[in-house]
């Protein structure tokens, strides 16, 4: 067992897709860095934070991406947001099988500001253009620093998010949240409250994510090929019947929920039985008790 948290972007995707298959676009040697932190005085890194290059996936031909959050926390600036936009279009010209993004970062670099926003921008394009080339893509969460701002918008344009429990993925995270609005309404220290809030388990739940997983490189890579055969049986493209569906699901969230601050609460109203049990439950046993109990299946 490899833990998918502890390994960096690197050993990520080397052992995510099949042993030998990766070539990396852009690598170290090329030195693609970022000219804003330079400028900034700021270290830079000779691959931006983020790893690009082909593959296979158990035969599947992919590209993919994993982004490092050793580095600036994964955050997005222009070089790194460049490479993802590049990879996306490259996906299209080459009709690969699909894209996996391997997400961890905290959004934007605020060292870039108004350069880092355009690229997120781009970025989310790109991925609807790719999935309306009837490309699928397929993020993956697992690393310490979780999917947040802009690229957890980018996650949520993906045909499929997996998640393992240690994963978060929100719009904002915690401390912008207590930092805006006081710590009454998140307190951003409180760990449990934070993994209830934002985990993989919570977001499965919520309809959010299609997979709760193991911390283990070996259960990604095995439910990415299972969820990419899965997406491209049918169209990858984003429908406005799709579009309109998670409305619904967001109308019906709000509606149902909006009133409770505590998931626990939430989880109580879907019908688990014994709420406070979750978060004690290994990733299997957790997706095989609570299969039935997602918002929009009931």
């Amino acid at each position: 067992m490899s833990s998918y948290l502890e390994a960096n972007a690197r050993q990520r995707i080397h052992q995510l897709l099949d042993e030998g298959s990766f070539k990396e676009f852009l690598p170290p040697a090329q030195r693609i860095v970022s000219p804003h932190l330079a400028q900034l005085d700021t270290p830079v890194s000779f691959d931006d934070g983020v790893v690009i290059g082909s593959g296979t996936l158990l035969g599947a031909k992919v590209l993919a991406a994993s982004q490092e959050g050793g580095f600036m926390g994964g955050a997005v600036g222009e070089v790194h947001g460049a490479k993802l936009v590049g990879l996306l279009k490259r996906a299209i010209q080459d009709r690969v099988d699909g894209v996996l993004l391997l997400l961890e970062t905290g959004g934007v670099r605020l060292h870039e500001a108004n350069a880092g926003l355009i690229a997120v921008s781009e970025v989310m394009r790109a991925v609807l253009d790719t999935r309306a080339a009837n490309i699928p893509v397929i993020v993956l969460v697992g690393g310490s620093n979780g999917c947040f701002g802009g690229m957890g918008i980018v996650a949520c344009c993906a045909n499929a998010i997996l998640m393992s429990e240690e994963a978060r993925l929100a719009m904002s995270g915690p401390e912008v949240i207590e930092t805006t609005h006081g710590v009454e309404e998140f307190d951003s220290r409180d760990r449990a409250l934070v993994w209830r809030t934002t985990g993989g388990k919570h977001r499965y739940l919520l309809g959010d994510c299609d997979a709760v997983l193991a911390d283990d490189i070996d259960a990604f890579r095995h439910a990415a090929s299972a969820t990419l055969q899965r997406c491209r049986q049918s169209s990858a493209e984003l429908t406005l019947q799709a579009l309109e569906s998670e409305h619904a699901l967001l109308s019906k969230r709000l509606a149902d929920f909006g009133q409770l601050s505590e998931p626990m609460d939430i989880w109580s109203d879907l019908g688990i039985a014994n709420p406070a049990a979750l978060p004690m439950l290994e990733a299997e046993a957790f997706m095989q008790q609570v299969s039935s109990f997602r918002l929009g299946e009931r």
